[in-house]
């Protein structure tokens, strides 16, 4: 089982650790549409998913925001016609967290 297949482990916290260089370059591997960005000085993994209308676009976002509230942690979610931009990133830390790239992969699977 990949590490990315797992739940994530604990709600974020300050403090928690950022995830490391070898940890990103594991997990892009196996997150292949999604991009590393940098906001404000903050990484933050990035994904734009298409669609063929407002109202599927908007179905997702709903998918994504139950799974945001199962996992008590919740990306930024940017809806347009045919369109939605997931951001996730650990806000408490300023930065991109081994829970990141998890969900990153569970939405991937929505």
């Amino acid at each position: 089982m990949n590490q990315l297949s797992k739940n994530t482990c604990e709600a974020c916290r300050v403090g928690a650790p950022l995830a490391t260089e070898e940890e990103i370059a594991e997990f892009m591997q196996q997150l292949p549409y999604w991009d590393i960005i940098e906001e404000e000085g903050v990484k933050r993994l990035k994904r734009v998913f298409t669609f063929n209308n407002f109202v599927d676009a908007v179905a997702f976002t709903q998918q994504v925001a139950v799974l945001a509230e199962e996992e008590n942690h919740h990306p930024s979610i940017l809806t347009e016609w045919g369109t939605t931009t997931v951001c996730w990133w650990t806000h408490k830390i300023n930065g991109l967290h081994v829970n990141d790239f998890i969900m990153a992969a569970k939405t991937d699977r929505l």
